[in-house]
């Protein structure tokens, strides 16, 4: 019934700032398509800590980032010009494609007042046959997601398709992504149709065949399966999933199916190839040195 249960690690982003890492994970480098998983918070940003994280501007290829508050707000600005205030209940999927900057502020006066951020980020990688594409942006506002309720159950469908509703959100492979809410003791099934299915229990626990997980683990299941899901108290899921699009190397920002792309990626990044946000030009991330272990994950100072 199970794959694996996979505990969140602690990263630290900047120094006093963790977030809990999800994906990749040594033994189970993705479900689905989705290939990086990051939960952010909550956390209180009094003004001196708010502007010391702010996300400068870092580069991406291969994937689509996908963010997505649960408390808080983050002003976005890319290379194509786009500037975007995200806020709760809404996505910003960016799709890297062959090449794209972007950075992500704390700018709101309710924010650098002390107010609340929490967050989930993840990356989704992309069909070999659009690795290249041109890079694009959209945020999608909360009232264009699907969204089902029942006794005891709430969920967004935040992209793909799942429970008989689709999302708006455009994706490049089949996939799904909800935020869920149930009471306690509610019983909640997996979406059928998608051969890796993934479970994140961002608080709250569940029952799965008389075992109970807590807040902070994502429970990955085998495909074919169809296991119940039991509130044991007030729990918020991000469910997660789709088709496996085979083995994607993953270095810092980058991630590829051809090892040469992520070399060429670096010295794209380091001769100024892939430009930066013209809003937001003035500083950026430098490249890692080459001996930095490639995490997958974001660089100092990034969530995503």
């Amino acid at each position: 019934m199970l794959d694996i249960v996979i505990d969140s690690r602690r990263a630290e982003i900047v120094p006093g700032f963790e977030v809990k890492r999800i994906l990749p994970y040594q033994l189970r480098r993705m479900v689905g398509p989705f290939i990086f998983m990051d939960h952010g918070g909550p956390v209180n940003l009094p003004t001196p800590t708010a502007t010391n994280l702010d996300v400068l501007p870092h580069p991406h290829i291969g994937l689509s980032t996908v963010s997505y508050l649960f408390s808080g707000n983050v002003t976005h600005r890319d290379s194509l010009g786009v500037e975007q205030v995200i806020k709760p209940g809404e996505v910003n999927w960016m799709t890297a494609g062959k090449g794209i900057a972007h950075s992500e502020r704390f700018e709101d006066p309710a924010m650098l007042a002390g107010g609340e951020l929490e967050m989930i980020q993840t990356w989704v990688a992309l069909p070999e046959k659009d690795e290249e594409s041109e890079p694009a942006f959209k945020n999608y506002t909360a009232d264009q997601l699907p969204v089902f309720t029942e006794k005891g159950i709430w969920m967004r469908l935040i992209a793909g398709d799942a429970y008989g509703l689709k999302s708006n959100v455009s994706a490049s492979s089949p996939l799904f992504y909800l935020h869920v809410v149930l009471d306690q003791g509610a019983r909640f099934g997996l979406p059928v149709g998608h051969s890796e299915r993934g479970v994140y229990i961002v608080r709250g626990s569940v029952e799965v065949n008389g075992v109970a997980y807590a807040a902070g683990k994502m429970i990955v299941f085998t495909k074919g399966v169809d296991p119940l899901i039991i509130a044991k108290e007030s729990t918020t899921l991000m469910m997660l999933g789709g088709e496996h699009l085979g083995d994607r190397y993953i270095w810092w920002n980058f991630v590829s199916s051809r090892k040469e792309r992520i070399e060429q990626a670096k010295e794209d990044w380091k001769q100024g190839r892939i430009i930066l946000p013209p809003a937001d030009n003035h500083e950026f991330v430098p490249l890692p040195k080459d001996n930095s272990r490639p995490a997958g994950g974001p660089p100092p100072g990034a969530l995503s």
